[in-house]
Formats: C-alpha cells, structure tokens, sequence
C-alpha cells in the first residue's frame, strides 16, 4: 500500500511539472539595464487564461543574473496563446514599449497585442488592441490606438 501512494504522489508531482513545459516563457532586454520576463500562467491551458509581464534591474547584478532584482509587475488576461514579444515605439516618444502578441486558438486566429510602458520602477499598461486580422500588423494597430487616445 505504501508503494502505491508513492507511486501515485510521484506521478502526481510528474504531471505537475509537465503543465508547465509547453507554456511561453521568454526573457527580454530592455532599455536602461532592464530585463523582462514575459510568461503565460502557471498550469493554465494554452488557449487562454492569463500571463505576467515581471520586470528586474540587472543594474547591480551580476553578469548573467540579470533577473536577481526585482522591480515590479503586471498580470493581464490573455485569449488565446502568445505568439511573440518585442520591443517597439508606439507613440513618437523614442522610448520602446515591450509588446506581446497573442493569437486566439479559434478557427479565425484572430490578433490581440498589448503594449507595455517600463521605467526602473515599474510596468504599466500603454495600450491594448483585441480582434484582428490573422494577418494584421499589431504594431501599427497599437500606433493608432495610442495616436487615438491623444
């Protein structure tokens, strides 16, 4: 009997460790000594739920551990899988956002994107765009939001 629960606490754990394994987590450098950590959520499907934009300072870190000091985050909701992040200048002020793309499981594959502001204090949210074209550019759709709000 004692086997048996080992076995099945063992293989229990197995598939906890594997609901990560297919998610998307990237790292990216940003302006000004910054790293980005950008993830979908733990143990959620891959077709929706939510993800993290979490930002650190490598300013006194080490080389390589560029994810040591953290400073701040920002948890949104997703419909659909992240497809990319990037880094681009949405609104004329050259000053790159970080960007995240998500694609939506459905038959249309439809678009959303967010863009996110950063200074060595925080992250906030820039603008957002949702229900594009499969084959749209979301860059330039964030660029209109944002000149549509001035």
């Amino acid at each position: 009997m004692k086997k048996h629960l080992i076995a099945i606490v063992l293989f229990s754990a197995a598939l906890q460790a594997q609901a990560g394994v297919d998610r998307f987590v990237q790292k990216i450098n940003l302006p000004a000594g910054l790293t980005a950590v950008v993830a979908e959520g733990d143990f959620e499907a891959r077709s929706i739920g939510s993800f993290t934009v979490r930002l650190y300072s490598a300013e006194h870190a080490q080389p390589g551990d560029d994810t040591t000091f953290f400073v701040g985050s920002i948890v949104r909701e997703r419909d659909g899988s992240i497809e990319r992040i990037e880094l681009a200048d949405i609104d004329g002020d050259d000053k790159p956002e970080l960007i995240v793309t998500v694609r939506n499981a459905g038959t249309g594959q439809y678009l959303s994107a967010q863009a996110f502001g950063f200074d060595k204090k925080r992250v906030w949210l820039r603008a957002a765009v949702a229900d594009l074209a499969k084959d749209a550019d979301p860059i330039a759709a964030l660029k209109k939001a944002t000149l549509n709000k001035k």
